[in-house]
This record gives C-alpha cells, structure tokens and sequence, in this order.
C-alpha cells in the first residue's frame, strides 16, 4: 500500500499524506488490536519495531520532513508512537466495556468501587509458561495502565470525554517517568530506535541521500526541504 501511495500520489504535504496514512494505511495495523496487542517486555519487541517501521517509513515519504529523526516527525506532525496508540486502544475498549458499550464487559474483574480493575487470580496458577501468557490478555495487561488514571477521566460520560480526559492527563504528566503509565512505552520503543549513534548515523545517511537522490527515491525517502525544519 505504501509503494503504491508513493508511485500515485503526487502532493506530498503533511495534511494529505496524514489524511492518506489514517484513512488507508493505520487501520489495517490496528485492527483487532485488542486481540493481538504485544506487551513491551523481551520476546515482542521484534513484533513491535516491526509495526513501528510502517509509521516510519510512511512519514519519510512527507515533505519537509522526510530525513528527519522518527521523533521529531512524530512531533511536528502531532502523532504517537504506534505501541502506544495501542495501549490507547486498550484503554479506550476497557471504558466502553465498563459502560457497557462493548461485549466484553463480563471479561473484566471490577472493584465493588467500580473504579478499578483486579487481575485474574488465575495467572498466578499453572506453569510459568502460562502464566506469563495470561498477563499478555487484553484483560490484564489493561490492569496497571487503568488503574493508573484518575478517577475523573475514569468517570468520563462519554467516549469522546474519555478520549479528551486521556490527553489532558497525559499532558499534565508526561514528563514523570517510570510511573507506569500507557504513553511511557513510547520512550521505550524511541530508545531502541535511536540508540546512542543515531543521529551521528542519520546525518551521515541524509549526506549520501543528498548525494544520490536515486537511492532516496528507490527507499522511498521524500527529500523536500525548504528548510522549515531542521533535523
């Protein structure tokens, strides 16, 4: 899908290609993705760098900002990480479950309060194997990212009040870190991404590009720049 976006289409600027990206190509690595959702923890991280990589190669594609670092074209074009999206998703699904929007409501234990959520005694039974196969169920895994918010946001009255509470209280605490929140996966995934020799690595990269438009048109690496952003 990609390759033929980038063959067909003709204006490259970044409020096309995002209307592109979220109606043609994001739907397709989300869907069901409470399902499959991998947790970050050793063993997934091949999955998720792997669905990362579509993002990454679809916003090289956009002018101004195509050899750029994956962050700071997520910045400027006001996107999140694909793994963190994800957890979003999670949380999203378990508010309309709890009011009783969504089939799944009986899969989810309740606190009486109603406020928080209570892993499944059941994944501290059986063999370790097991075990660690049930906290990756969307129930469970779920459980810390819920429990984390506040009860204002949890008490949301609709969809789109939850999904507004959501930002906001990222927003407020995005800068503690460690806290075990669903948007902190996002630092993790960037970590392995652009690891110490980054940027030292994508300036000598952008050169040869620069040098041989060839090979950034046959990666598919959008070189447009008036300068507006500086990498």
């Amino acid at each position: 899908m990609i390759c033929w976006i980038a063959r067909n289409v003709i204006s490259r600027d970044d409020k096309t290609m995002i209307a592109i990206y979220k109606s043609l190509i994001r739907p397709h690595i989300e869907y069901c993705v409470q399902l499959w959702n991998p947790v970050a923890e050793h063993g997934s991280w091949n999955l998720i760098l792997s669905l990362e990589s579509v993002q990454r190669r679809f916003t090289r594609l956009i002018d101004e900002i195509g050899t750029l670092p994956y962050s700071q074209r997520l910045d400027i074009l006001n996107l999140t990480t694909l793994a963190e999206r994800r957890n979003r998703g999670d949380l999203i699904e378990t508010f309309k479950a709890i009011m009783g929007e969504s089939c799944i409501g009986n899969m989810l234990n309740v606190s009486r309060s109603g406020l928080k959520l209570v892993s499944d005694s059941r994944i501290s039974k059986g063999n370790v194997k097991v075990q660690n196969l049930s906290k990756k169920f969307f129930t469970n895994r779920v459980v810390g990212f819920w429990n984390k918010l506040p009860n204002e946001v949890k008490l949301s009255k609709s969809v789109n009040d939850f999904k507004v509470g959501l930002e906001e209280f990222k927003q407020k605490n995005k800068n503690s870190m460690g806290s075990g929140n669903f948007w902190e996966v996002s630092d993790e995934v960037l970590s392995k991404i652009e690891g110490p020799s980054y940027l030292e690595n994508k300036a000598r990269q952008n050169k040869y590009l620069m040098d041989n438009p060839f090979a950034a048109k046959k990666k598919f690496i959008n070189l447009y720049s008036t300068g507006l952003y500086t990498g």
